[in-house]
């Protein structure tokens, strides 16, 4: 395992011990704090995340969330947190923490989660949970913090709470040698046959190569869902305007045959969406693809690259998984799987979050999806 991975589990996954809480007060962010919201983001303990970004939140805005800015502080650190807010009839309104909140451990949740609650009461905002899913890696001592934290673990949301992280801090050369065999001789063999990576600028004709690729691969493969094409439009178009989106693909007679999307966000990549054409001839065109990509993050500057999602470290061997395939793969860079705590809620109102655990939460998501044709989170 890389020092850069082991300390980043280290950071996250914190023993339990009898030092004391540190205090936490919540607040919206100031105007200054939002129009240089990536800066305060990336400077988080944990680096932020690109779903925190402003980005994220040019995407989410309008989309049948409200964005929030909200800053947690304690002595000596501050962090930055996107809240989607959605409000409900009876019920009031859920904030959710997405990948967030991005804390130095996890004895800093609880302190942390008192100040949100203390925070929406004194502004009466009507907050009956706060829906989180903090990149704190799984394990006893972590649950152990939730549960003192009076979390309840609630269904996991995004793709990678059980991803492959693979450290690209060192030369070029060493990250090479440090994946597999079968990744290298893919990458040599492809080079060795004449296929080249194009990276290709943002725009129509680059959205909708890759939304057809990853379209033909959910149908081969029904991996997981696939969302409409103005929003992953929309959603490319914000990061490329910011300099954090990047297209890569490979030809194949003359058309697109693998296509991949990965950000770059403060020091940490995220290969977030690709897709392929299924039967191709040319051997090893995805791993070259990713070796590219990898590559190039590692000239912006980034020193972990998140694969975006495998299934759990218990299960990446298991064929029946719907993510076996992608596990597959992405586990021929980094053998390493790591677990994160997922998502769960803080709960506000008792009586509100029983009715949406117990039906609210599918009605409503059955009745927005209806009206919209969107995914509710």
């Amino acid at each position: 395992m890389s020092a850069r991975i082991q300390n980043h589990r280290n950071r996250a996954q914190t023993r339990l011990d009898t030092a004391p809480l540190r205090e936490f007060t919540a607040r919206f962010a100031t105007a200054e704090e939002i129009e240089n919201w990536d800066k305060h983001v990336t400077a988080n303990p944990n680096g932020g995340n690109m779903l925190q970004s402003a980005a994220y939140a040019s995407v989410k805005n309008g989309s049948g969330w409200k964005v929030r800015f909200l800053v947690l502080e304690s002595e000596g650190s501050t962090s930055y947190n996107l809240v989607l807010e959605k409000k409900f009839p009876v019920l009031g309104r859920l904030w959710y923490l997405i990948k967030g909140p991005d804390l130095q451990s996890a004895a800093d949740l609880k302190p942390a989660l008192e100040a949100c609650a203390a925070f929406v009461r004194s502004q009466k905002l009507n907050v009956f949970t706060i829906k989180i899913e903090p990149d704190v890696v799984d394990s006893e001592d972590a649950r152990a913090r939730l549960a003192d934290a009076n979390l309840v673990k609630a269904p996991n949301i995004q793709s990678n709470d059980s991803t492959a992280l693979l450290d690209i801090s060192g030369a070029g050369e060493d990250v090479f040698k440090a994946i597999s065999s079968r990744a290298r001789n893919a990458i040599r063999r492809a080079e060795r046959e004449g296929c080249q990576v194009v990276r290709q600028e943002q725009g129509p004709e680059t959205y909708r190569a890759l939304y057809d690729l990853m379209a033909d691969t959910v149908k081969a493969k029904g991996s997981m869902p696939l969302r409409s094409y103005d929003y992953y439009a929309r959603f490319w178009d914000e990061f490329c305007n910011r300099g954090q989106g990047n297209f890569f693909f490979v030809y194949e007679d003359g058309k697109p045959s693998v296509g991949a999307f990965v950000i770059n966000y403060g020091a940490k990549a995220t290969y977030k969406d690709g897709g392929s054409t299924q039967n191709r001839k040319q051997y090893g065109d995805s791993h070259l693809v990713q070796w590219a990509a990898i590559s190039r993050m590692q000239e912006l500057g980034c020193t972990e690259y998140d694969f975006c999602g495998t299934p759990p470290s218990s299960r990446i061997k298991d064929k029946s998984h719907n993510l076996y395939g992608m596990g597959m793969f992405k586990t021929s860079f980094t053998k390493t799987v790591t677990d994160f705590v997922g998502c769960y809620d803080y709960v506000l109102a008792p009586l509100k979050h029983r009715i949406w655990v117990n039906g609210g939460e599918k009605v409503f998501r059955r009745i927005e999806t209806a009206r919209t044709g969107q995914q509710f989170y």
